[in-house]
C-alpha cells in the first residue's frame, strides 16, 4: 500500500485548504488511512496557511515530523522556504514561483530574500517550480493556481487520473469545475514535461 506525507503551503486565499481536502478524499476513496491538520495564522489577511495530509495502510499522527515530508507543495517561493525543514532530503518540492510579500516586507520591515529557488534545490530530492499564472489555462483564471499544482502532484502519486478529477467533481461547486479540471489536466501534462 502507499505511503505519502504530504506538506502543502501557501497564503491565504490560495486554496491550500480546498486542495488538502482533495487529497484526503482522494486517499480514502483508495482505502487508505488518512490523517489530516490545519493552521490558518491570520489566512484572511494573507498569512501562512499549512496542511499536513499524511496516507498510508495506518497513519498514527496528523503532524508530519521534520525531515518526514515526502511531497511540498507550495503555492508560493517563500512558503515553500519556510516550511523546507519538514522536507525529507529525498524529497519533491512542487512550487508556483509566484511573489507573494508578507506583511513585514510591504511595510519596508524586511526584505523578500533572494535565491529562494536555489536554495529549495539544494535541499530537496527534487524541484518542480512552475510559473503557474503564465499557464494556460489559469491565466485565465487565476484561482486555479491550486489546482494546475494539484495536478503536477497528481501525476507523481500512484492514484488513478479519473479517482482525482472525480473527488475534484464532488469538492468543486459545479461553476468552477471545468476550469478547475482544465488547469489539473494542464498541471498532470507540466509534469511529464518537467520530470
Amino acid at each position: 500500500m502507499p505511503k505519502a506525507d504530504i506538506l502543502i503551503c501557501g497564503v491565504g486565499g490560495q486554496g491550500t485548504i480546498l486542495a488538502g481536502k482533495v487529497i484526503a478524499a482522494v486517499g480514502l476513496a483508495e482505502n487508505l488511512e488518512v490523517k489530516t491538520a490545519e493552521t490558518h495564522g491570520m489566512a484572511q489577511r494573507g498569512g501562512s496557511v499549512i496542511t499536513h495530509v499524511r496516507l498510508a495502510e495506518k497513519v498514527y499522527s496528523p503532524l508530519i515530523p521534520p525531515g518526514d515530508a515526502g511531497f511540498l507543495l507550495s503555492f508560493e517561493q517563500l512558503e515553500a522556504l519556510r516550511w523546507l525543514p519538514l522536507l525529507s532530503p529525498r524529497g519533491t518540492v512542487i512550487v508556483n514561483t509566484q511573489v507573494l510579500e508578507p506583511l513585514p516586507v510591504l511595510t519596508g520591515q524586511a526584505a523578500y530574500p533572494e535565491g529562494i529557488l536555489e536554495e529549495i534545490k539544494s535541499k530537496a530530492g527534487r524541484l518542480i517550480a512552475v510559473d503557474a499564472l503564465a499557464q494556460e489555462p489559469v491565466r485565465r483564471n487565476p484561482r486555479t493556481v491550486n489546482t494546475m499544482l494539484l495536478g503536477i502532484l497528481a501525476s507523481l502519486l500512484p492514484f488513478p487520473r479519473e479517482r482525482w478529477l472525480n473527488v475534484m467533481g464532488e469538492l468543486i461547486p459545479p461553476k468552477l469545475q471545468e476550469i478547475n479540471a482544465q488547469s489539473f489536466a494542464a498541471g498532470w501534462e507540466l509534469a511529464g514535461n518537467n520530470s
